[in-house]
């Protein structure tokens, strides 16, 4: 198990490197100047200059690109080009309510995707089965933007129920949850329906079921501990889905997050915190995928072998 984990870890390391790169040259390749926007469009060229040498903005690319990098493997992102705050600072201020969104959502997608997924291949093509896949097939398609507005007219305008915007309680994590998971547990109920329909036509649940046993333990014992081994390699991916839907869905509810320090530092042209915010984005996803990893080896040991 040691050997498959450094095994993923090293896979890991190109992944790292290749995301670190392609967001500074896109950050670089966006027009407008860091400079200009903090001193403001009436400053003095001389001033622009100075700013821009005290951000290290007149040094080439490529010197540029190596003071990024090894900033990064130190830890040390550096401050806000908008307010001057430690940019790690601000990052772990924002990043508890991003998680919190992001696995509450995952949560109901998973509880959500597995038991939709699980009863429309029990009752294949009945009306059952017919109504579950239009759900999944609207989940996956409805924009994240488009259903928080419409739960917010709903639930806080019309009926009053929640609240629509902020931080703070419970209350006021439901919909933006809810906005931001009904994605993931469309995708997650056509793999558990794709998956379980696969394996109860499987012969060996053919022999089990004419040895005599009852229905509900050929189901439960039997068909969903095969069936549901591939639909844990999507968790991985669903957790990257919540995470960046964030975005999107802190913007939409206004809420105070990592998603919204994104959008707020783009803005601004803010480039410490976009790359810093993405940075620790791609690692966690990276986290997250290996513990997807090590967990599957574990319920399949035939991974492990070929890993």
């Amino acid at each position: 198990m040691v050997k498959y984990i450094l095994n993923r870890l090293i896979v890991s390391i190109p992944v790292i490197l290749g995301s670190l790169t392609l967001v500074f040259l896109i950050i670089h390749w966006l027009p407008g100047d860091p400079a200009q926007m903090i001193a403001g469009d009436d400053a003095a060229p001389e001033r622009i200059d100075y700013l821009r040498h005290q951000l290290g903005l007149d040094q080439p690319l490529w010197q540029q690109y190596a003071v990024y990098l090894w900033d990064s493997v130190r830890g040390d992102f550096g401050h806000s080009f908008a307010n001057s705050q430690p940019v790690i600072d601000r990052l772990l201020a924002q990043l508890p309510a991003t998680l919190s969104l992001a696995a509450l959502s995952t949560l109901f997608a998973i509880i959500v995707g597995f038991i939709l997924g699980v009863l429309s291949a029990v009752y294949q093509n009945r009306v059952l089965d017919y109504i579950v896949r239009v759900i999944s097939l609207l989940g996956v398609s409805m924009p994240k933007f488009w259903l928080g507005i419409l739960l917010i007219l709903v639930f806080s305008v019309h009926l009053q129920l929640l609240p629509a915007i902020g931080n703070g309680s419970f209350e006021q994590l439901i919909l933006p949850s809810f906005a931001l998971g009904v994605t993931g547990a469309g995708m997650l109920t056509r793999m558990v329906r794709n998956s379980v329909l696969e394996v109860i036509h499987e012969p060996f649940i053919l022999t089990l079921r004419a040895k005599g046993l009852s229905e509900k333990i050929v189901l439960y014992k039997h068909v969903l501990r095969n069936a549901l081994l591939p639909a844990v390699t999507i968790l991985g991916l669903l957790v990257g889905e919540m995470l960046s839907g964030a975005v999107v869905t802190e913007t939409v509810f206004s809420r105070q997050g990592l998603g919204k320090l994104v959008v707020d530092a783009i803005n601004q042209k803010d480039i410490p915190v976009i790359q810093a915010a993405i940075l620790i984005t791609g690692l966690f996803n990276i986290v997250v995928n290996l513990m997807v990893d090590v967990s599957y080896s574990y319920v399949d040991p035939r991974v492990r072998k070929t890993g």
